[in-house]
């Protein structure tokens, strides 16, 4: 007998293992279906074979409840020396049917299994992570009361298209039937959609069957890939098309199949029962040829690749390092530690070229906020087609299409946010993180996964090659290039192109302000703006809005109003005019003048993009020889909420003459334009104000990274960085790219306070509707966890009291959490699981872990 382990697609912490059920024997699709009610037609009620990945349709108490499929085993009879101890066959329940093909494979089950430990996560959030965005289905609670299996949100979309029939050319149709004579003369010039005959006639579909029924005409039903170019849908198109006729012959969707002829005159055998074999060779084979092509000097290949520059010594010894990591074949870590503007992307792109020669593929992560068109246009234009995209900006469908062509295998390489770590490419030999030190990389919900870790996993069990890139990389990246043997640091200490580093001035604003000055632009860097825009170059202005979003500032002394209770930053209230603790609820009225010096001169610190832009105008209006010509394109996060609004505002950009980029983090980094040679930091220091212990970490990373955007080519490059806290030691080292400097104050704090590198943490977050519920189960936690950490934990182990978060109220629910210290090579998810397996849920307050927090606030 075949058992099955399936993991109920149900989030919760209680259901912490597989179940098991009986998988029934061929022919018993019709009997589980019978009387079910739900799979009368359409994706659902398809035949698809039971197989690990899939997701299945089981019996679960009195009800039904959809799972994933994450092993099969043959046990033979009850009984038998075979059969796993503690199952009764008496009580095994069989799965009803399968209702998908498989999402993933045997080591994504692995995967989840370990997210689940490691992350303390529950089961079903794991595998989630694996199946399409938006297309699988799910069980739902109707009106009635009564479970029932809903369709997926998401799934392929076909187009009718109308082609020559096989009795085109004798059909003559009757002289007064108007529309089948204008149908039959529109075709003669191609092949055509349904839709644009009916947009150009009317309807056509009494016209289309009568035509059809003579055999004038074909209709057929073709993939539509959505978020493709042209060329790059029809290879997408051959692809999952062969892909999925070769699962149907398994049982899988027959509904795939292919036109019997496209617009690139496919015959219609290569795209029908040979499937994989020739669909997806059709460029990945290519590709290979592709390589064999310009090595030889062959112009013809089907894809002229970007011109490969001349490397650098450091890009070599790079590239060296990342090729010797590739034949360890052990999960070696490189990280490409190279000043902005070093060519950093250039090793990439010719390691990841090593590793398709060699037959393997490639994942490569980049933060969302850097997956701008540039970026991905690097990847394209050096492999071609064969470059799927993920990111969160692509509507479902178009998710859905990329991560469905992932699974053809017909794309080699993978380039997106965190969660293309996730997709079905297989045989992966390289993954790359880029901008490593991005917290984005870390999923702010269940399961709470760091992309680094998840690649350096995955890579070790593939026997593949983790590269980390950065101008700025993490302290802990850099502590594990230190300490472990099987982590390689590469430095790139200079520029491609052989340009300096730009000059970065650091602006003192109290200094400013004593001197008279009331505006946000300090003189120097107004004085920079109309040297720079009057020679026709460009500037980029960043705001930096992280942290609180307004406080108060005396422009004289410097004082910041702070909560008597937490001493952090009072949040300003411009409705009611006063000032708010988020932390502990503490309120006052907003001061007239500063209650340390009495100044009038209080300003409400934060100011928002858009107020920058208008008084930025202003400006720009009064200064010779720039105007009201000169454009300013501001990108936040209103200007590029829509879709293709971030391509557009940087083509904007790059095609003006002379012209001021103003906008938030998402301009810091990822952009690279030779004409840029004046970047400004407006407010360098707001990120100081939070109580973060990463605060002055982030500070640093962000001066340096948006000071490489300037002076990128033969035009040199300045900086400026206005701040109130010149003296503080990130902006100083900032200034002086001196990393080791940073690290020296840095690193005695952290190890003083104990936080990461020295140690491992665990933030146990509590929230709920009612605070004084949260508080009690937050110090019931807090004293199981110390008693477990004394039981089981050893030396170095601490759990620090339960305690409101920084952020205590958050979308009308109050938060607390406990914070868990562990030595640094201690295992905190093993001490701390066994907790949270076995307590039961709270009807009115939520429990959640995030082990190796990114933050704590």
């Amino acid at each position: 007998m075949k058992l099955a382990s399936v993991i109920l697609d149900i989030p919760t912490q209680a259901l912490d293992a597989p179940y098991t059920y009986a998988v029934p024997e061929e022919g018993l699709f019709a009997a589980a279906c019978e009387g079910a009610g739900d799979c009368d037609d359409g994706p659902l009620g398809r035949d698809f074979a039971i197989s690990v990945g899939c997701a299945v349709l089981v019996p679960f108490g009195h009800r039904r409840a959809v799972g994933f499929v994450v092993s099969i085993g043959e046990y033979g009879q009850p009984g038998g020396p075979q059969w796993p101890q503690g199952i009764d066959a008496g009580k095994l329940k069989a799965i009803e049917r399968a209702v998908s093909q498989p999402y993933f494979d045997e080591e994504g089950a692995a995967c989840a299994q370990w997210l689940s430990e490691r992350y303390i996560a529950p089961l079903s959030a794991c595998v989630r992570l694996f199946t399409p965005p938006g297309g699988v289905p799910r069980m739902v609670h109707g009106r009635d009361g009564r479970w029932r299996l809903e369709q997926p949100a998401v799934g392929q979309v076909d187009d009718r298209w109308v082609v020559a029939g096989p009795a085109f050319s004798e059909f003559t149709p009757r002289a007064n039937a108007v529309k089948q004579v204008a149908v039959m003369e529109a075709l003669r010039g191609g092949q055509l959609r349904v839709s644009e005959l009916t947009a150009q006639m009317g309807s056509v579909s009494s016209t289309l069957k009568t035509l059809e029924a003579k055999g004038a005409v074909v209709i057929e039903h073709r993939r539509r890939m959505r978020g493709f170019s042209e060329d790059a849908a029809l290879v997408a198109q051959r692809a999952v098309s062969g892909s999925a006729t070769d699962k149907a012959g398994e049982g899988g969707d027959a509904g795939f199949e292919l036109a019997r002829e496209n617009r690139a005159g496919l015959p219609a055998d290569e795209g029908g029962a040979a499937g994989l074999a020739t669909a997806c060779e059709g460029y990945a084979g290519q590709s290979r040829a592709d390589d064999a092509d310009l090595a030889a000097g062959n112009e013809n290949a089907a894809h002229a690749p970007s011109r490969k520059p001349q490397l650098t010594p450091g890009q070599a010894q790079a590239l060296d390092a990342i090729s010797s990591a590739c034949d360890a074949a052990d999960g070696h870590v490189v990280l490409v530690d190279g000043v902005t503007g070093s060519g950093k992307t250039e090793v990439y792109l010719q390691a990841i070229e090593r590793v398709l020669a060699r037959g393997r593929t490639a994942c490569v992560l980049v933060p969302e906020i850097s997956l701008t068109p540039q970026t991905v246009g690097r990847f394209r234009g050096r492999f071609g087609d064969t470059v799927a995209v993920m990111h969160s900006r692509m509507s479902a469908g178009e998710r859905y299409d990329q991560w469905d062509f992932i699974r053809s295998g017909a794309a080699r390489v993978v380039v997106g946010a965190r969660s293309a770590l996730f997709t079905p490419l297989a045989n992966v030999g390289l993954y790359v993180i880029d901008e490593e030190h991005e917290g984005s990389y870390k999923q702010d919900s269940a399961p709470r996964y760091h992309a680094r870790e998840v690649a350096c996993w995955m890579a070790r069990r593939s026997g593949a090659a983790v590269v980390l890139g950065s101008a700025t990389p993490s302290i802990e990246a850099l502590y594990r290039c230190a300490k472990h043997p099987r982590w390689t640091q590469v430095i790139l200490p200079e520029r491609a192109n052989g340009r300096p580093m730009p000059d970065i001035r650091v602006v003192d604003m109290a200094r400013e302000f004593a001197e008279g000055s009331r505006s946000m632009f300090s003189a120097a860097l107004t004085r920079a703006l109309q040297e720079e825009l009057s020679q026709g170059r460009k500037a980029v202005l960043l705001l930096n809005q992280r942290g609180f979003a307004k406080f108060l500032l005396c422009r004289e002394c410097g004082f910041v109003p702070k909560c008597p209770h937490c001493d952090t930053s009072l949040t300003y209230h411009e409705r009611g005019n006063f000032l708010a603790c988020h932390h502990c609820g503490y309120r006052q009225a907003s001061p007239a003048v500063c209650p340390q010096c009495s100044s009038p001169y209080l300003k409400k610190f934060g100011a928002g993009t858009q107020r920058v832009e208008d008084e930025l105008r202003c400006a720009l209006d009064a200064m010779p020889g720039v105007g009201a010509g000169v454009p300013i394109i501001r990108m936040d996060a209103d200007t590029t909420s829509e879709k293709g609004a971030h391509e557009r505002l940087l083509e904007r950009f790059a095609a003006a003459q002379a012209a001021v980029l103003l906008g938030t983090q998402m301009i810091a980094k990822g952009l690279d334009f030779d004409d840029v040679t004046l970047v400004g930091v407006i407010n360098a220091d707001t990120q100081l104000q939070l109580p973060d212990f990463r605060a002055h970490e982030r500070t640093f990373d962000l001066i340096e990274q948006v000071a490489g955007r300037a002076g990128r080519a033969q035009l040199p490059g300045r900086v400026l960085v206005q701040t109130y806290e010149a003296d503080a030691a990130p902006i100083r080292a900032a200034a002086r790219y001196d990393r080791a400097l940073f690290l020296r104050d840095e690193l005695p704090k952290r190890k003083m306070l104990g936080y990461p590198p020295y140690v491992r943490m665990a933030n146990v977050l509590v929230w709920g509707a009612h605070e004084a519920d949260v508080a009690a189960l937050a110090r019931e936690l807090a004293a199981e966890l110390a008693e477990q950490a004394r039981a089981f934990g050893g030396d170095g182990w601490s759990v620090l009291p339960a305690t409101p978060c920084v952020l205590t109220k958050l979308r009308n629910t109050y938060r607390w959490h406990v914070v868990v210290k562990c030595p640094a090579d201690a295992d905190v998810s093993a001490v701390l699981l066994p907790v949270f397996r076995r307590r039961k849920a709270d009807k009115w307050v939520n429990v959640a872990v995030d082990v190796d927090p990114d933050d704590l606030l």
